[in-house]
C-alpha cells in the first residue's frame, strides 16, 4: 500500500509540473545548426557557448553588389570601439537559455546592427520545424517575430 500511495503522490507532481524531469542536452541542442530567414536574405549560425546558445550572422545579402559582404561594418553601434567590427561573423543573438517547461529559448539578447540596437530575445521552433526568433523590448507582445527555416 506504501509504493502505491508513493508513485500516485510523485505521479501527481510530475503531471502537475511541480517536480520536472531533467531535459536532455540533445533537447535543447536541436535550435543548434545553420537557418535561413524566410522571405529574406539571411543566413545565420546557432550555436552552444557553455550553457547559453548564441547565432551568428554566416551570410547576408547587402543588397550592393559593388562591394563584398565582408565590406560591411557595424557601424551603428552605439558604442564607437565596436564600429569597425564586420557585420559578417557577428554574433547578433547571445544569451539565450533552455527552458524545458516551455520547450523554448529564454531570457537572451539579439542585436540588430542595421539599427545599432539591442533587444530582449526569445526563441523556439513549432511544429513544422520553423525557428521562430522573437526580438521584443521588456514584454513579449510588444515585438517583433523572425521566421527562419534549417538549411543544410
Amino acid at each position: 500500500m506504501t509504493n502505491q500511495f508513493l508513485c500516485s503522490f510523485l505521479a501527481f507532481f510530475l503531471y502537475s509540473g511541480i517536480i520536472s524531469q531533467p531535459y536532455t542536452a540533445a533537447g535543447a541542442d536541436r535550435v543548434c545548426g545553420k537557418w535561413q530567414m524566410v522571405g529574406e536574405s539571411l543566413v545565420i549560425q546557432v550555436y552552444r557557448d557553455g550553457g547559453e546558445f548564441k547565432a551568428k550572422i554566416l551570410w547576408f545579402d547587402d543588397e550592393d553588389d559593388t562591394k563584398p559582404t565582408d565590406y560591411w561594418k557595424d557601424v551603428r553601434n552605439p558604442d564607437p570601439h565596436l564600429r569597425s567590427r564586420k557585420i559578417l561573423g557577428l554574433n547578433v543573438v547571445e544569451k539565450l537559455s533552455y527552458n524545458p517547461k516551455t520547450d523554448s529559448w529564454e531570457d537572451g539578447m539579439i542585436y540588430d546592427p542595421k539599427h545599432g540596437r539591442h533587444w530582449n530575445a526569445s526563441a523556439y521552433i513549432n511544429k513544422d520545424g520553423l525557428l521562430k526568433v522573437k526580438g521584443y523590448w521588456h514584454f513579449k507582445f510588444i515585438g517583433k517575430t523572425l521566421t527562419f527555416k534549417r538549411v543544410n
